[in-house]
């Protein structure tokens, strides 16, 4: 057989071999790992201001003061001069107790002392004149001892009649039944034309007073400790009551709105609790507290010039307890372990563990993987730090 010289043969195996390496060449090429690009986050040095520490407690909420409203006197009930709940100032009138029979008894009370009254003057010119005769002896001195003797019990008389009208008027004072001070009064608990006063003293209504109002509180004895301590150190003693302020809040509301200051400390610790009584005063012409409310409250116990504060958020924690996310200058992220202390709205006082210039990471902590390098931008706290703080849980009894 003869080949075509038009077609010159050529090796065919060579031809195989090299689309072979042609195809394995494009393939390797396709395959080539590329790495992914380091991770983008946000990062932010921490807040570096003054800052107050506080103890964080527990209190309730007690009236300024509150009384029962009682009949003091026997009587119907006569009228009701108040709303229930109202808002009074002292001396405003609340109950009326029937008055005609008191009315009475002082009319009487009177009528008694003028008597007596005349009886003493009488004795008294007899007295003086059986004296005169006496010096004179015209008169024995038993006379002038008899005289006297009459002048004094009627003038004991009088005194008796004077103390009858006085009770007589108080009695009759009793019918009308006023604030004793500046409250708050509760529903009436007797009806118009009940009878009142049998026995004993009834109880009419109460009246409370709640501005301003009281906080009480206990305190560890482990934290009177470090109050005093830091008393000491500005030359102060608990004493200085007025000058410690005090800021509660109720558990709607976020944060401590409202502000007083501390009225009285227990003179001793409960052995048995290990704790001490304090007491705040607030304060309330609007009301807004009420008696025997649970509130969070927060003493400042020191300050410290140059605290430093992170984001809240951006604090986790593990095993050994809360750490941070920083950025080293090789852009690598690393685990920082730190103290926590108190927070101030979306950022956390960091008492230990961090430096004024170090990184920490704010967003994209989920791409943050400690010993990974990742691309940083870098913000600043305020910015990142300016939406609403969220509200606080409510608390647990």
């Amino acid at each position: 057989m003869h080949s075509d010289a038009r077609f010159p043969s050529r090796p065919m195996p060579l031809l195989a071999g090299t689309l072979a390496l042609a195809l394995v060449a494009g393939c390797n090429e396709r395959n080539q790992y590329v790495p992914p690009p380091p991770a983008a986050v946000k990062v932010t040095q921490p807040v570096q201001r003054p800052v107050t520490h506080y103890f964080a407690l527990t209190g309730n909420t007690q009236a300024f003061a509150a009384v029962d409203l009682e009949a003091r006197v026997q009587g119907f009930l006569e009228a009701i001069t108040y709303a229930d709940g109202a808002v009074v100032k002292a001396g405003a009138p609340l109950f009326s107790i029937q008055r005609n029979t008191y009315e009475a008894q002082l009319k009487q009370a009177q009528g008694n002392l003028a008597s007596h009254q005349a009886a003493e003057a009488n004795a008294q010119s007899e007295y003086q004149r059986q004296a005169t005769l006496g010096r004179q002896e015209f008169a024995s001195q038993a006379h002038v001892e008899d005289a006297k003797t009459r002048f004094d019990q009627a003038s004991a008389a009088v005194m008796e009649a004077k103390a009858n009208l006085d009770l007589a008027t108080i009695n009759l004072g009793y019918t009308q039944v006023a604030a004793p001070f500046d409250g708050v009064v509760t529903n009436h608990l007797v009806d118009v034309g009940a009878l009142v006063g049998v026995g004993g003293p009834t109880k009419l209504a109460q009246i409370v007073r709640i501005d301003p109002l009281y906080v009480y509180f206990n305190v560890s004895e482990q934290q009177v400790l470090q109050v005093k301590q830091g008393l000491a150190r500005q030359r102060r003693g608990l004493g200085d009551l007025a000058d410690i302020p005090v800021e509660v809040g109720v558990q709607t509301e976020t944060g401590y709105p409202h502000r007083g200051r501390l009225d009285y400390v227990a003179p001793q610790v409960d052995p048995s609790t290990g704790t001490l009584l304090v007491r705040g005063l607030f304060a309330n012409a609007d009301h807004a507290l009420l008696p025997g409310l649970f509130v969070r409250v927060r003493v400042p116990v020191g300050r410290q010039d140059k605290g430093l504060l992170v984001r809240d958020d951006a604090i986790g924690t593990d095993q050994r307890g809360s750490y941070v996310l920083v950025v080293g200058q090789d852009d690598v992220v690393a685990q920082r372990v730190v103290k926590v202390g108190q927070r101030e709205g979306r950022l956390r006082v960091i008492e230990a563990g961090l430096d004024p210039g170090d990184w920490v990471v704010t967003d994209g902590l989920q791409r943050a993987i400690p010993g990974a390098k990742v691309a940083p931008q870098r913000v600043t706290t305020e910015a990142s730090a300016a939406a609403d703080p969220p509200a606080e849980p409510p608390l647990q009894r």
